[in-house]
């Protein structure tokens, strides 16, 4: 199985599948449940509910073991998968007591959820041998095929407890010390504890025992398994009834109509996986290098490959060392002691007159000319984007629940390789705010038509997108950048969200008071503020991200 040939420093199976599917659980933080849940504001009903489905979890866990530990062929593996059905059964023993000591009491009488069903129902039969694509026939004897069920059943369980040790240690991690005033600390606490993590890192350790004598198709079973039960089980934390206030998803918080929203979003870096100056000179240099090898007349000059490829490294190289040492002149040398707004403004527009020169350089040197309009959209056409980028767009685009409008604000210097790049597929076309690169023809002059080189144009054209809205209805406003070119705006949006913060953008920020949350920890304020009566202004604060997963979770949810 390509995916897991394993190498020295990769570790077992569980860690891997963990590393692999961690931003599916990483979405987890961003539900209603687990933000009211970590701001303490969480209707303690919606608590006992959840937690009354404990009984049918650890049921189903216990049943699970005990099958596994069945097909366990070795002693030693008997032996402590009978461990973890133990400590199951002392926990189902003890759970009214376990609750009391957490500061509840759990209802007399509770009904198993739906989502609670689908996840034992798919853990027992999982147990059982019934997996999609295996076949056994007669009795099951051979102790490679017992060591594959006994594999099979942890692998449908190890997913749920990492989860919830990961889950727990994020909202601890948001808690506020002095504060010491949310009423599910406890419960927390005990997710958090030393024997939980001790009770996970078991049941991965058995399952990278179990797995490793089985093929490459079995493990692909396996990952099948654990994804599954991921799933299942964040569909359960999804299901959890909340019945009251929340700040997250965004499509689920505003009017009973749907909530309005205007989106905007970088593309260099932030949508795209790749630079889309570096792709143009990709273009530029084969179409040269083609051409070399080509007698028939061109409308403009030859140039050849090798001049044409050593004169976009000079430009970049120029480019990288003078827009360093410009932002080394603009950063105050001390640090601001409160958010400056004002001084900001001043710094960037520094930044605007050297990014202004620095286009009037690549339009001097000719670099831009003869480039086909074809081989620019095919260009775009392949791109490659962030992982979870368009998908995002697609799902905002075609829900019911959003009345949303999706802008492209971009540095890039070909508006047509933005729109190629997002026509692609099946996503409808987004409004592209970029220079343009003018043809005559089909090839290109070698102008720029500038519309967008700087922080300045950047808030310009926010501001003239959100003045053109409709003023009777409320809109939310949000704002996805990763470049100091997109602070501005950022700072506008009623929230900006930072994906994969660089040292340099943090550095420039926090000199002039811009403080960067990451956006859990920023939404569970919020949701406390909510709680408290209502939502405070907040300036200067940015929230920071590390994939386009969260950003879904938190505009679509789960």
């Amino acid at each position: 199985m390509e995916g897991f040939q394993a190498t020295p420093d990769d570790g077992g199976i569980a860690k891997r599948l963990w590393v692999k599917f961690k931003n599916e659980s990483l979405c987890a933080l961003y539900s209603p449940f687990i933000v009211c849940l970590a701001s303490g504001t969480l209707d303690s009903k919606s608590f006992l509910h959840c937690i009354s489905q404990d009984v049918y979890f650890l049921q189903a866990f216990a049943q699970a073991y005990e099958l596994a530990g069945d097909f366990a062929d070795d002693d030693e593996d008997k032996e402590a998968i009978r461990d973890l059905r133990k400590r199951v059964l002392r926990k189902l023993k003890d759970q009214d007591d376990l609750v009391r000591e957490w500061g509840f009491e759990l209802p007399d009488n509770s009904t198993c959820d739906s989502a609670t069903i689908r996840y034992t129902d798919f853990l027992l039969a999982t147990a059982a041998g019934k997996v999609e694509g295996e076949k056994f026939t007669g009795k099951i004897v051979t102790p490679f095929e017992k060591t594959r069920l006994a594999a099979y059943a942890l692998s449908a369980i190890a997913p749920c407890m990492r989860l919830y040790s990961f889950l727990s240690k994020e909202i601890k991690s948001v808690l506020v010390p002095e504060e010491n005033n949310n009423i599910y600390e406890r419960w927390i606490d005990c997710l958090c504890s030393e024997s939980f993590e001790a009770y996970a890192s078991r049941i991965e350790d058995l399952l990278d025992k179990l797995s490793v004598c089985l093929t490459g198709e079995e493990l692909d079973v396996v990952e099948r398994l654990y994804h599954q039960a991921m799933k299942l089980e964040l569909e359960f934390i999804s299901a959890q009834p909340i019945t009251q206030s929340t700040v997250t998803p965004i499509s689920q918080v505003q009017e009973p109509a749907g909530c309005n929203l205007t989106m905007f979003c970088d593309f260099d870096m932030t949508c795209s996986a790749v630079d889309s100056s570096a792709l143009l000179a990709d273009v530029a240099i084969i179409a040269a290098a083609k051409s070399d090898l080509d007698d028939c007349e061109t409308l403009y000059p030859r140039v050849s490959a090798a001049d044409l490829r050593a004169t976009w490294s000079n430009l970049s190289s120029k480019y990288i060392e003078e827009y360093e040492q410009c932002i080394e002149s603009i950063i105050p040398s001390e640090t601001v002691g409160r958010f400056d707004y004002e001084g900001l403004c001043k710094a960037l527009e520094q930044l605007s007159d050297f990014e202004r020169r620095a286009n009037d350089m690549v339009v001097h040197s000719g670099v831009l000319r003869g480039l086909s309009q074809e081989d620019i959209k095919r260009a775009g056409e392949r791109l490659i984007f962030q992982n979870g980028c368009k998908n995002i767009f697609q799902e905002i685009l075609r829900s019911e629940n959003l009345h949303a409008d999706v802008h492209v604000l971009s540095y890039c210097w070909s508006g047509d390789l933005i729109r190629s790049a997002f026509s692609s597929g099946v996503l409808p076309v987004l409004n592209v705010h970029s220079n343009e690169l003018p043809y005559e023809g089909s090839v290109t002059t070698g102008d720029m038509i500038k519309k967008m080189e700087s922080p300045m144009d950047k808030l310009q054209a926010f501001n003239d997108i959100l003045k053109s809205r409709e003023s009777n209805s409320k809109h939310t406003t949000v704002y996805v950048g990763g470049s100091v070119g997109d602070l501005l705006c950022l700072l506008n949006a009623d929230v900006g969200i930072v994906i994969g913060l660089s040292a340099g953008l943090r550095r420039l920020g926090e000199q002039f008071g811009i403080s960067f949350v990451p956006l859990f920890s920023g939404l569970v304020t919020k949701q406390r503020e909510l709680a408290e009566g209502g939502l405070k202004g907040m300036s200067g604060i940015l929230y920071t991200v590390s994939s386009w997963s969260e950003i879904h979770a938190f505009i679509l949810g789960l």
